[in-house]
């Protein structure tokens, strides 16, 4: 047995050494329960998060006091527009200067009730008198040549149809002593010879009574052409005078119908130019209305359409459509209003009254009330609440007719929903709001 060990123990003696007998084998390490518990709680954690992320609401939070929700319901559209008109005269003559200077008198103040004719007030312009003045005197002076050329030209007439008269005279002379003459030289009384001076001297007087004749037509012709020229000059004279005197009229502000003074503003002693305004004359009786209206109803408003127009106690007036002036300034236009009637009850120029045009028949379908959102989205798009009211998206939609107060629904709404009317300029891209 001894030997036995002995002889195993030699033999690993002599074995060889290598570095695998050095590897020490570890034993490999489990999760234990308190670290699988941890990452159990960790992924629950993460998706609670999630969850609770994908549960919460999203887009842009709102208080829902500070909005304008309004319900779609199946109604009547009422197309028209609802007005404040102007009441003005229906007739008013500006009063605008002709002729300028210094304001001498005023005959009148304004609110007056006036006279067609009569004055308001006086100016002065020293110049304008002149100026009539030396017309007067040019005026005068072409009467004068014109007379006297006038008489020349009777003269010269007179001086013409004597010496016609006379050469007349001695032709017809010169005709009975040539037939004489003939006579004689047929019965061989006087010879050939003097017959042909007889004829000769016939011929010569013929001549000098047609050479006359065209010279005094000439000369008839170029004084009366001279004549009508002096005439023409004396005609223009006058209606120069007339404008002057006219002028220095119009220093005379006169009243060009009967009605009221309005924005009369004429003060003693003042300068004013030709041009100048100093109010105007507003008639009485009779009045018409003016109102401004959106741009928006510009192509639908036509001449003739009836407005009601509501008066002082209740009572109601229809009036139509007249001018339309189309130049939109500050979003509006301006349309003018005649009474189809003239009211019974007193009207005030400058009286406001409210009224309602209408611009076509009114038609049954879903309506919602008009609102600031139609100006931020043309129409094209509206939030709409869901059914609880905790929250809007953005819907497309489409619009028809409008009036100041409904909207004609025509897609994209059903009735019973509601949507938020008032202004989106607050809500930028959003196209969720949550409502608290």
């Amino acid at each position: 047995m001894a030997g036995g060990r002995g002889g195993v123990s030699e033999a690993h003696a002599k074995a060889p050494v290598s570095g695998a007998a050095m590897d020490e084998v570890v034993a490999r390490k489990r999760w234990s329960r308190g670290r699988l518990a941890g990452l159990a709680a960790l992924l629950l954690a993460l998706v609670g998060a999630a969850a609770w992320w994908a549960w919460q609401p999203s887009g842009l939070r709102v208080a829902a006091s500070e909005l304008q929700i309004a319900t779609v319901v199946q109604g009547r559209f009422s197309d028209e527009v609802i007005l404040r008109a102007t009441v003005q005269p229906a007739q008013s003559v500006l009063l605008d200067l002709v002729e300028g200077g210094r304001v001498d008198e005023v005959l009148v103040h304004d609110g007056d009730k006036v006279k067609a004719g009569q004055v308001l007030l006086r100016l002065s312009n020293p110049q304008r008198q002149l100026e009539l003045l030396a017309r007067k005197s040019d005026l005068a002076q072409q009467y004068a040549n014109l007379s006297s050329t006038r008489e020349q030209l009777e003269a010269t007439r007179s001086d013409y149809r004597r010496r016609l008269s006379d050469l007349g005279l001695k032709l017809k002379q010169q005709e009975r002593q040539y037939r004489r003459d003939a006579a004689l030289a047929a019965q061989g009384f006087i010879s050939t010879a003097a017959l042909e001076d007889s004829r000769d001297r016939l011929q010569q007087y013929r001549e000098d009574y047609r050479d006359e004749q065209q010279s005094q037509a000439r000369e008839l012709s170029i004084k009366a052409n001279a004549l009508r020229q002096m005439q023409q000059a004396q005609d223009e004279l006058s209606r120069g005078t007339k404008m002057a005197s006219d002028s220095l009229a119009a220093l005379s502000l006169r009243a060009p119908m009967d009605g009221q003074l309005t924005n009369f503003t004429a003060q003693v002693g003042s300068s004013l130019k030709p041009g100048d305004r100093v109010g105007r004359v507003d008639g009485l009786g009779r009045y018409k209305l003016t109102a401004q209206v959106d741009e928006f109803y510009l192509a639908r408003v036509k001449r003739g359409q009836q407005a009601a127009i509501e008066l002082d106690g209740g009572a109601t007036a229809t009036a139509r459509v007249g001018n339309i002036n189309p130049q939109v300034q500050d979003g509006h236009f301006q349309l003018e209003l005649l009474f189809d009637a003239q009211p019974a009850g007193a009207l005030n120029a400058g009286q406001g009254l409210d009224g309602r045009l209408t611009l076509g028949q009114a038609a049954s379908g879903l309506v919602l009330p008009n609102g600031a959102f139609v100006n931020d989205t043309g129409g094209a798009w509206a939030m709409v609440l869901n059914a609880d009211g905790s929250r809007a998206e953005r819907r497309a939609i489409r619009l028809g007719r409008r009036s100041q107060t409904q909207l004609e629904v025509v897609d994209g709404l059903k009735a019973g929903e509601r949507v938020i009317v008032s202004s989106y300029a607050a809500f930028g891209k959003y196209a969720q709001l949550t409502l608290q």
